[in-house]
This record gives C-alpha cells, sequence and structure tokens, in this order.
C-alpha cells in the first residue's frame, strides 16, 4: 500500500502531512507502518484501515533511538513542582530544557513559590513573586528547539495563591510570556462562594520563614475577573482541580496525588509523569453511513479498544528507557499512565444523522464512552494477568473508586478483582488537529468548526476569484446525494459556531463521565457573546462536572498575538510587473529612501531601504551593522538577497515570510527578557523583514494620501511608468493566519489548527 492508496489519491493535504511530519527519511508507507507498529500486526491493520492511530510523538520518533536520534515518545509531561528556593525554581527550568529537548511538552505548577513581597533572606529582602519566574521558563520554552517548532508549555496556579489575580493579568500584555499556556486551579469551595456572593480567603505561609499572607477578596469579583480575562484574551484557562482528583482510577489511593497538567490539559499527573497518547476514529466505525439502516459497530469498537491498550502498553515498555529524566522513568514505571482517546466524533454523528449537542447525540455519546471505559479497563486487567498489575496497585482502592464502579459491567470488575490493573491511567481526549486533518476527519469531541472554507486564486487577469472548499464529511455526503449547495444539506451538519455553548458542555460533560483523564477543549463562541455569558459558560462546565474548559471568542485579542502585521495588509505591490524567468529590474535614481535602526541581541543594525517612487514597491535594502551589532558580511549578503529578491519580481510581503521562518536566535530571546529593548522578532533576519514591512507600509500610506490630494486638482497626474497590478490579499484582521501557509486558524481542543497545511500548534 502506499501513502497515497491510504489517504485517498485526492487527500494532497494528508499526503503532504504524512511526508512532512511523520515519514522518516523518505521511508515507504510499508516501511513507516512497520516502524510505528512495532510488529504488532492487529495494531498495523487498524492503522492502515484508519482506525487508529497513535499520537504524533509516536507516529515520527518509534525506532529512531537505534539511528542514535534522544527522543521521546510521550507528548507530555509534567514536571515536579518548584520548591520556595531558588535552586529548586532554576532546576525546575533544567528539567524543561532536557524534556523539550526529547521533544516531549511540559506542565509546572508554581502554586508553591513565594506570593509578591514576601519576606526573604537574602540581598533582595523580598520575593519578586511567583509570578515573576513565569518569564523564565517562557525563555526555556522559546530557546529549545524540537526539529523544527518549539516546546509546548502550561504554567498554572491555585485560586487561594495571593498571587493569583496577578496571574490573570499577566497576559493581558501581549509581549509576556508568549511561549506559556495559563489555567487556574479553581476549588468548590471558591465556587460555593462565587455562587453565594461571599468573600474567598487568599493564603500562603511560608515554610522557611512562618510568615503567613493573607488577603480577602469577594469571590464572584476574582471569578469575573478569570471570566472576562479569559474572553478578551482566551486565557487563562479553568482547571476544576476537585473533579481531576476526584474522578479518576486513582481518588482513593493515598500516595498518589497530581502535580499538574500537560499544555493542552488534557493529563493530569504527577510530579515527573509522563502519558503515551493514541486515538480511535470513530466515524471509522458507523456501518451504512447516512441512511435509515446507519448502525454503530460497538463490538468493533470493543476490539479495537483492547489491541489499542496493548498496543500502547508495547510502546510505554519500549520507551521507558528514552524519558529525558531519571524521576519520568520512575514515575512512568510506577504508575503506568497510557491516554487512549478519541477523533472523528462530530463526522460519526453525522453519519448515524444525529445532531452534535442535541439528546439523542448525547445519549449515542453516553453508550460510546461507556463501552471504551470498560473495554479499555477490562484490556488493562488481562494485560496485568500476563504481566503483572502496574507496582503501585491496590485494586481494593481502586475497586471502591466511584469512576471505576460508574465504567464498569460486572464482567470487567471480577477481572480487575483477580489481577488488578496493569496501568493506573487509560483514557485522555488529546488534541487530534494534525492527526484528523491528515485523515480528513473532525478532531478529538469538537463539533465541524465549519462546513466550508473559503480559498482565494488569482484568475489570469490579476483579480482575486473566492471558491469554497468543503469539509470532507460535507464534500462525501454533497457527492453521494447529488447536491450542489450547503444550503440543502441536513439539519444534523451543525457547527461550532451555531450551537448553543451549553449543547457543546453537555458533549463534553457526558464524555468525561467515562474518561478517567481529561479532554483538550475549547468552547468557540461568536465575537457577540458577552462576559456575562462566559460567567455562565464557567458556572454551567463547573455544575456539569467538567474538569477543565477554556474559551474562544471569534475576534479577541488574543488574535494580535499570532497574527503579524504583513497578514493584515490588504494591498501586495510588487516591483517589475511582466518580468520574464530570470530577469531583473533596474534601478534608477529617483528614488524613495527610509531608514530604521533595530535593536538585536547582538547590539545594534541599521536597515536602508528603497522604494519606487510611483508605486512603493521595494526595490534595494542595505543593511550595516552598528558598533556592537553582529556579523558585517551577514548583513551585506542578506541585503543583496532581499534586493535581488524585490527586483526580481517577488513580493515583500514573501520576502518578510522566509525572513520570518528563521526561528529564534537565544541572544536575541535572552535580551528581550532582561533589558527588554529589541526591535519587533526573534532574531535579526525577523527584526529586519518587520522593519522593512513598516517601512514599505509607511510607503504606501504616504502614496496614498499623495493620490487623494492630487484627486482633488483639475489636471489628471500623469506618471512616468504603469503602476504595477496590485494582487488583492484581503484578509480579517480579526482573524488569526497560519505562520506557514497563511491560511485562517482555527482554535479547537485547547490549540491553534491550520485546515489547509494541517500545521498545529500543539504538534
Amino acid at each position: 500500500m502506499t501513502v497515497e492508496e491510504w489517504l485517498g489519491e485526492e487527500n494532497q493535504l494528508g499526503t503532504d502531512i504524512w511526508t512532512k511530519k511523520y515519514c522518516n527519511e523518505g521511508e515507504s508507507f510499508d516501511e513507516w507502518v512497520g516502524r510505528i507498529s512495532g510488529g504488532n500486526e492487529e495494531i498495523a491493520r487498524y492503522i492502515r484501515e484508519k482506525k487508529f492511530l497513535f499520537g504524533g510523538r509516536i507516529l515520527s520518533n518509534r525506532g529512531l533511538d537505534k539511528e542514535g536520534r534522544k527522543v521521546t515518545y510521550s507528548n507530555c509531561y509534567v514536571v515536579d513542582p518548584p520548591e520556595d528556593n531558588i535552586e529548586s525554581i532554576f532546576d525546575c527550568a533544567k528539567k524543561l530544557a532536557r524534556t523539550y529537548s526529547y521533544g516531549g511538552g511540559c506542565g509546572v505548577d508554581i502554586s508553591r513559590l513565594s506570593p509578591r513581597g514576601a519576606r526573604i533572606n537574602n540581598a533582595a529582602k523580598e520575593t519578586s513573586g511567583s509570578v515573576s519566574f513565569m518569564e523564565l521558563y517562557s525563555l526555556v520554552t522559546a530557546l529549545i528547539g524540537q526539529n523544527g517548532r518549539r516546546g509546548a508549555l502550561m504554567i498554572s496556579i491555585d485560586c487561594s495563591h495571593p498571587d493569583v489575580e496577578e496571574f490573570i493579568d499577566l497576559k493581558t500584555d501581549l509581549e509576556k510570556v508568549t511561549k506559556a499556556n495559563i489555567s487556574v486551579r479553581i476549588h468548590e469551595d471558591f465556587m460555593e462562594a462565587v455562587k453565594k456572593n461571599e468573600d474567598y480567603l487568599l493564603h500562603y505561609t511560608r515554610q522557611a520563614t512562618g510568615q503567613v499572607i493573607e488577603k480577602q477578596v469577594n469571590a464572584r469579583d476574582l471569578f469575573r475577573k478569570i471570566a472576562e480575562t479569559n474572553w478578551d484574551y482566551a486565557e487563562p484557562g479553568a482547571l476544576f482541580w476537585d473533579r481531576i482528583e476526584g474522578w479518576n482510577l486513582l481518588s482513593n489511593t493515598k500516595e498518589f496525588s497530581y502535580a499538574g497538567v500537560n499544555p493542552c490539559a488534557e493529563e493530569p499527573l504527577p510530579a515527573g509523569g509522563s502519558c503515551l497518547l493514541g486515538s480511535i476514529n470513530l466515524s471509522a466505525f458507523v456501518t451504512d453511513p447516512f441512511t435509515d439502516h446507519a448502525q454503530f459497530d460497538f463490538e468493533g469498537l470493543k476490539h479495537c479498544v483492547e489491541v489499542s491498550v496493548g498496543a500502547l502498553n508495547e510502546v510505554l515498555e519500549e520507551g521507558l528507557p528514552l524519558h529525558p529524566l531519571q524521576e519520568q522513568q520512575e514515575s512512568v514505571a510506577k504508575w503506568r499512565q497510557i491516554g487512549l482517546g478519541i477523533m472523528g466524533l462530530a463526522d460519526c454523528l453525522i453519519k448515524l444523522g444525529l445532531a452534535y449537542g442535541e439528546e439523542d447525540a448525547v445519549v449515542m455519546c453516553d453508550k460510546i464512552g461507556f463501552a471504551m471505559a470498560d473495554s479499555a479497563i477490562a484490556a488493562s486487567a488481562k494485560l496485568a494477568k500476563e504481566k503483572g498489575a502496574y507496582p503501585a496497585c491496590e485494586i481494593d482502592e481502586v475497586m471502591s473508586t466511584p469512576y471505576f464502579l460508574a465504567n464498569t459491567t460486572e464482567k470487567t470488575r471480577e477481572l480487575v478483582k483477580k489481577y488488578g490493573l496493569r496501568n493506573s491511567q487509560l483514557l485522555t481526549i488529546a488534541p487530534t488537529g494534525t492527526l484528523s486533518t491528515m485523515l480528513g476527519i473532525s478532531g478529538g469531541i469538537e463539533p465541524v468548526y465549519a462546513n466550508y472554507y473559503e480559498r482565494k486564486t488569482e484568475s489570469l487577469h490579476g483579480t482575486d476569484v473566492y471558491y469554497k472548499v468543503y469539509t470532507k464529511i460535507v464534500e462525501t455526503y454533497m457527492k453521494q446525494f447529488g447536491i450542489k449547495s450547503d444550503a440543502e444539506l441536513p439539519d444534523y451538519f451543525v457547527t461550532a459556531m451555531t450551537l448553543d455553548y451549553r449543547q457543546r458542555i453537555d458533549m463534553q460533560s457526558i464524555w468525561q463521565q467515562h474518561i478517567d483523564a481529561s479532554i483538550s477543549s475549547t468552547v468557540n463562541v461568536p465575537n457577540g457573546f458577552t462576559v456575562e455569558e462566559t460567567e455562565g459558560l464557567y458556572m454551567y462546565a463547573y455544575e456539569k462536572g467538567l474538569k477543565g474548559i477554556t474559551i474562544f471568542r471569534d475576534g479577541c485579542k488574543r488574535i494580535g498575538i499570532l497574527n503579524t502585521d504583513m497578514k493584515k495588509e490588504k494591498k501586495e505591490v510588487t516591483a517589475g510587473e511582466g518580468l520574464k524567468r530570470g530577469e531583473i529590474l533596474l534601478v534608477t535614481d529617483d528614488v524613495v529612501g527610509k531608514k530604521r535602526k533595530l535593536v538585536t541581541g547582538c547590539g545594534s543594525l541599521h536597515c536602508i531601504a528603497l522604494f519606487d517612487p510611483n508605486t512603493g514597491a521595494l526595490l534595494e535594502t542595505y543593511l550595516s551593522k552598528g558598533s556592537t551589532g553582529g556579523c558585517n558580511n551577514f548583513m551585506v549578503g542578506l541585503s543583496r538577497m532581499i534586493s535581488i529578491s524585490a527586483r526580481g519580481g517577488i513580493s515583500i510581503e514573501t520576502i518578510v515570510d522566509q525572513l520570518n521562518s528563521s526561528g529564534s536566535c537565544p541572544s536575541y530571546t535572552a535580551r528581550r527578557v532582561t533589558r527588554k529593548d529589541t526591535s519587533r522578532g526573534a532574531c535579526c533576519p525577523m527584526a529586519v523583514g518587520n522593519a522593512l514591512m513598516d517601512m514599505y507600509n509607511e510607503m504606501q500610506e504616504e502614496l496614498a494620501a499623495k493620490e487623494n490630494c492630487e484627486a482633488e486638482k483639475p489636471v489628471k497626474k500623469v506618471k512616468k511608468v504603469p503602476k504595477p497590478k496590485a494582487v488583492s490579499t484581503e484578509m480579517d484582521k480579526d482573524k488569526m493566519y497560519c505562520p506557514e501557509c497563511g491560511e485562517p486558524l482555527v482554535f479547537e481542543e485547547g490549540c491553534n489548527i491550520c485546515k489547509s497545511c494541517g500545521w498545529s500548534k500543539c504538534h
């Protein structure tokens, strides 16, 4: 089988994702399946049938250790929370760096750190507070590369910590802690105080000095602050901590405690904990789809769950020595967490003729979820019979947990009573953005985001033509029934923006009943969604037993981080219209020059740009270092390449896009954090690109003002040369755009995802 046969000849996007992200140096599809399945023929069959896929780290990394590569199979870790001393704080940073270098994402909780103003016995006399160290952890995340990407980080704090208000406010500054997601651990006593409009005590006792720091706040005011900031900036997320601790297989195990959650919050883990991921494609288990005879294959699902649990345990065993830190190896060996999840739920419901969020869909999800949980627990018990239970397994403690009692049949209980469990944690629902895009299905438990996406192409006449690209499930239905317009789709083709938020939470709630870990999830809401509605959403999520929730409001301020200025431009002007291949435009002396001084990690550099006086197109660039800048030869070479590109007819947007793909420079990042005086960007080429775009925009504004002035005169202005055609790149400034292909991003499962090229922030 070839990858084209696997994904479909027409699925070029899926093939590109597989080739770019998961294929190892030209291996064939069959070789890839052999590598990632580890010789397990049953799981290889499910992969070929597109019924199951391992998580991204396994798909890309499994077996590469045999080639000497230092990689991990785990997507996520939780680092031991730093204790309230400088050594532990920086040890935590070291652990983050090492874990990132192997390809893992991390979660860290800072609730043990002293609040701002606490007395300390050193030269500072009082601490700058727990929040001040978040920039350090964000910096480490920015610096450590992972095969063309950066690490992922989640930072959390307890709602009772005196620094919690500063923590919530932190990311309203779009320049701070840009490499971390943040969440607040919310407890039941706080939520009950919110309901009663009572005061809530923020408190911290510093062990080293015995100092007690307390502050009374109105619970409802603090709750509104969380909701309002999430409404405006899509952060912080809410972690309902009592539900996290109380609804799992270890809730009665006294020696166990959760230390934090992973970057997308679907995996609560102990200190040093790690989890391996895999997802079952539910849409592949529907027989006779789109008909009155459509059925869900429960028996097929149960067998797939059993095989998947076994396969994840094989990967766990194989990957034990590959964890970056000794404490991680020990924690994984002791608790043996795996994370089997789902994708394709929305497609599954559509094939069954059920509308996402409606009562009959919730009932179906309840049945599927119970079947998964019972089958996974039974499979783990059978593995325990063969290979032994996880070392810390106490059978009576496990069997008495509310989660176990609610999710097992009598037959499964007998198995566990006899043999215990091979795994302390079994089910999760992680982001599957890249995987589901590759397969052409919906992600996780999310509804279909949109029935179609608009794409733009430039016609031969230089005008923009927009066309619809239908979501795969919509396209399949329309072809099968000869429908020409999406307006003719049945009512059960609902999308994220058409759902009432309660329906979205109802779906997550019913799945959380059967998931012993957690669910990575985002409720997408329209721009007009109010702060009061956000408070209602959070309260409803708490009442429905969710473990975590966040919202993404269309057009919120977080988009300011994710969009570059170049994506907001409405006009693209290039030099040398009509140039043939290899031709370079000659530059005359009547150019308009502009200059910028840039501050970089090494010092300063000067950027001069020359523009066409009639069109404003970039023609030439000159770069030179200041007295303390970087390599002058590099600057000369870069400026020459920019100039010849511009004079060869390449647009400034394309040039800047290439410069922005240069990655992060450690010295640049360090200076930005410490001295906070660097020019916008993460390295010298990016700073140059931003400066060029800034000068280009300024040039276009000046030309526009000049044209308006000339238009008021009775004599028509005659230009020396024809103005090059302007290719429209209309983009809504209130949308996010993919850094790889420039198409709009969506925010699903707690992660930014591109439906056009498969890029995912969480990959």
